[in-house]
């Protein structure tokens, strides 16, 4: 398929060291981004790689996931229907065509096919998890409403496979993956609160973007059934993990605490209150921002201000790192709550700091840092532009600099 896909492939430049946030969100869209896609696509396969390295070249240029596929397919009909610009568009289609190259059947997506779309040769490649089809719901949805494409049938069969395949009859938590037959067993991986938050996601999501009510609905099913297995109500937080057979996991696993899952969990709970959905999420999303805001943040040294990959429930432990992802978490709690001048101010602050060591002076950006800025984790992937995108976009959304252009 042709696409019409105009992107320059400029390489990325670095800004002043001093350089406004709002600079660099402009840099971001102009040229980081587009830049970002030029490396990342490729021409004759499906998709884009799913890893880029330090010098910008892609590290398994056979594999696609559908996970980092069906979050670029958001990502980018996200941003066209916020800028209205054909590139992005074209940006979308590129996504979209993958995303259909991993269905397996309707609802069903693989978790990875090879780039000419064939699978991979790894069985462990036809699985299907839980936590991939929130973004294909999350990402065809979006697609839906910019495209024009009807999608409808295929997200009620999406939600069928969450229903029937990935949904355990005994609890009704969310299965990791179709193959397990027996999510209690003891050698069955630990049940985990991020495919409900993420389906959580997808449904309000889906919600705004058809306006069919069932979608609504089923977000409030998924917020209660995350919080009610995973949110510790003695410290306001939310646990990563329990055991397969529902018990705490042994210590420090049970207190580790994820920042970035503490700022995103309350910023769908604010957003599904705002759609009409349960008012008392609000509380909850308090609770969960104000541990976030009092221990989720380094207070010195090079990376003062950057938000924490965790820390322990009761507060004693910190891991010094810091990936990417949970500063753009910590920056959608901000913006949502830019009313404050206070967290105005840290929104944009977080911004500067993100682009400054992140970004500034990579080929692209690099995942995760240690305490001194020093990189730990060096390669760009492509999934964390999900990330990224919805943190500025929700920052443009509350004023605190342009949307995309």
């Amino acid at each position: 398929m042709t696409h019409d896909l105009t992107l320059g492939a400029v390489a990325p430049q670095t800004l002043p060291a001093d350089a406004d946030p709002a600079a660099w969100v402009d840099w971001y869209w102009c040229e980081a981004l587009p830049a970002w896609v030029e490396a990342a696509r490729a021409p004759g396969a499906i998709g884009f790689h799913d890893v880029l390295d330090e010098r910008g070249a892609p590290t398994n240029p056979r594999r696609r996931t559908i996970l980092a596929q069906a979050r670029l397919l958001f990502a980018f009909s996200h941003i066209a229907l916020q800028s209205g610009a054909p590139r992005w568009h074209g940006a979308a289609q590129i996504a979209r065509d993958a995303v259909a190259a991993l269905r397996k059947a309707p609802g069903l997506y693989c978790l990875a096919r090879s780039e000419t779309e064939a699978p991979t040769g790894d069985p462990a490649d036809e699985v299907m998890r839980s936590y991939d089809l929130s973004f294909v719901i999350l990402g065809l949805a979006t697609w839906g409403r910019l495209s024009k494409e009807d999608v409808s049938g295929e997200l009620e069969a999406c939600w069928r496979a969450v229903e029937t395949v990935l949904t355990d009859p005994a609890t009704g938590l969310m299965l990791e993956h179709d193959a397990l037959s027996d999510p209690a067993a003891p050698d069955a991986p630990p049940r985990a609160q991020n495919p409900h938050m993420h389906l959580f996601e997808a449904c309000l999501q889906a919600f705004e973007m058809t306006g069919a009510p069932d979608w609504l609905r089923r977000a409030g099913r998924m917020r209660a059934k995350g919080l009610e297995y995973f949110f510790d109500d003695e410290t306001g937080t939310i646990a990563e993990f329990i055991a397969p057979d529902l018990s705490p996991l042994p210590s420090p696993e049970a207190e580790r605490r994820e920042i970035g899952h503490q700022c995103e969990w309350a910023w769908l709970l604010l957003r599904e209150a705002d759609l009409g959905g349960d008012p008392a999420s609000r509380q909850i999303a308090a609770r969960l921002l104000s541990f976030a805001d009092r221990v989720g943040y380094e207070s010195s040294g090079p990376m003062a201000g950057a938000v924490f990959d965790a820390v322990s429930a009761d507060e004693t432990w910190r891991e010094d790192r810091f990936l990417l992802w949970p500063q753009t978490e910590a920056i959608k709690s901000c913006a949502v709550r830019a009313q404050d001048p206070v967290q105005a101010d840290r929104a944009r602050a977080l911004a500067g700091r993100m682009f400054r060591s992140f970004f500034a002076g990579r080929c692209h950006y690099v995942n995760q840092l240690d305490q001194q800025g020093g990189v730990i984790w060096p390669e760009a992937l492509s999934r964390l532009q999900y990330h990224t995108v919805l943190a500025l976009t929700e920052g443009a959304r509350a004023g605190l600099w342009r949307g995309p252009a």
